[in-house]
C-alpha cells in the first residue's frame, strides 16, 4: 500500500522513469562484444525511450513546435492525457470536452495560455490551477458554465486575462470567485446570463483594467446600485463595454443603459420614515377602519329596509 503523502504521489506521477543501460544491452540475442551496427540500433531505441519518457511526445491529433500545443478542431470528447512536459501554450478550442480531470495540469508548471473556448465544459474540478502558477491566460467563453464558484480560480494567482464570455447559462458569480487574482487585468463577463454581480467578486482586483459586462440580462433594482456607484468611480481607469451593457429591469428602467444610471435613480431606495410618516400611516389606517365598519353598517341597515319593504308590499298585494 503506498503510503506516501497526495503531493508525494502526484509529483511521483510526473517523474520519468529511465530505462537502465543494462536492460538495453540484456535483450541482445548475441553473445560477446556487440556489434558496430547493433551498437547503434541499441543507442537509437535508447534514445527513442528517453525522448517519449521524458514527456516530449507530442498527443495524436495534436500539434508541438515551440512549447505550444495545438489541440483545436480535433472533435476531441475528452482532453489528451499525456502533453510535453515544458508546455507553455495549450489550445483545446473548438472540441467537445464536457470535463477536465482534476489534477490535470499537475505536471505542466510552465504553463502559461490555457484556451478551452467552445467546448461543453459546465465546470471546473477544484484545485485544477493549483500546480500552474505561471498561468497568465485563461480563455473559457463558449461554454456551458452556469456558476463561478469560490475554488474555480484558487491558486491561479498568476492570471491576467480571464474570459468567461457567452456563456449563455452563466447566472451566478460567487462574491470571492476572483479573491487573490491582483494581476488580473482583462475580466470578460459578457454575453451570459448574469442578471446581478456583488460588488465584492470585483473590488478585490486592484489591476483591473478592462471588464465586458454587456448582453446580460441584468436587473437594475436596489442591490445593483453598489456596484454601479463602483463602476462609476473606475470608469475612468477601467475600460468597460459601457453600450452593450442595459438593463432588463424593472420596467421603469428597462432598456437603459447600466451606465447611464445615476444616484437619483436609486432615489427610492434610500427612503425613510419619520415618526410623522408612521403616525400618519398608522391614522389613515385607523380612518379607513372606522370608514369600512361604517360603510358595512348601512349597507346592512339598507338591506334590511329593503328586505323589510319588499315584505310589506308582498302582504298588500295579498
Amino acid at each position: 500500500m503506498d503510503t506516501a503523502p497526495a503531493p508525494m504521489r502526484s509529483l511521483q506521477h510526473c517523474c520519468c522513469q529511465l530505462p537502465k543501460m543494462g536492460d538495453t544491452w540484456s535483450q541482445l540475442p548475441w553473445p560477446g562484444p556487440p556489434h558496430p551496427a547493433m551498437l547503434l540500433v541499441s543507442l537509437l531505441l535508447t534514445a527513442g525511450v528517453m525522448h517519449s519518457d521524458a514527456g516530449t511526445s507530442c498527443p495524436v491529433l495534436c500539434t508541438c513546435h515551440n512549447q505550444v500545443v495545438d489541440c483545436s478542431s480535433q472533435r476531441l470528447f475528452s482532453v489528451p492525457p499525456d502533453l510535453p512536459m515544458d508546455t507553455r501554450n495549450l489550445s483545446l478550442a473548438h472540441n467537445r470536452i464536457a470535463a477536465v480531470p482534476p489534477g490535470y495540469l499537475t505536471c505542466y508548471m510552465e504553463l502559461r495560455v490555457l484556451d478551452l473556448r467552445n467546448n461543453s465544459l459546465m465546470e471546473l474540478p477544484p484545485g485544477l490551477f493549483l500546480h500552474a502558477k505561471r498561468l497568465a491566460h485563461l480563455d473559457l467563453s463558449y461554454n456551458n458554465l452556469s456558476h463561478v464558484p469560490a475554488t474555480m480560480f484558487q491558486d491561479a494567482h498568476g492570471l491576467v486575462h480571464i474570459d468567461l464570455s457567452h456563456n449563455p447559462w452563466l447566472r451566478r458569480v460567487h462574491p470571492q470567485a476572483f479573491q487573490g487574482l491582483v494581476q488580473l487585468r482583462d475580466l470578460d463577463l459578457s454575453y451570459g446570463g448574469l442578471a446581478f454581480l456583488s460588488l465584492e467578486a470585483l473590488e478585490g482586483l486592484p489591476g483591473l483594467v478592462t471588464l465586458q459586462i454587456g448582453g446580460n440580462p441584468w436587473v437594475c433594482g436596489c442591490t445593483m446600485e453598489p456596484l454601479l456607484k463602483w463602476l462609476r468611480n473606475r470608469i475612468q481607469r477601467c475600460t468597460a463595454d459601457s453600450q452593450l451593457a442595459e438593463c432588463r429591469g424593472p420596467p421603469e428602467v428597462e432598456g437603459a443603459p447600466l451606465f447611464s444610471l445615476t444616484e437619483e435613480s436609486f432615489k427610492a431606495c434610500h427612503l425613510t420614515l419619520t415618526l410623522d410618516d408612521y403616525l400618519f400611516i398608522a391614522f389613515v389606517g385607523f380612518v379607513v377602519s372606522i370608514a369600512s365598519v361604517a360603510t358595512n353598517f348601512l349597507l346592512g341597515i339598507t338591506a334590511n329596509c329593503c328586505h323589510r319593504w319588499s315584505k310589506a308590499s308582498e302582504e298588500e298585494e295579498i
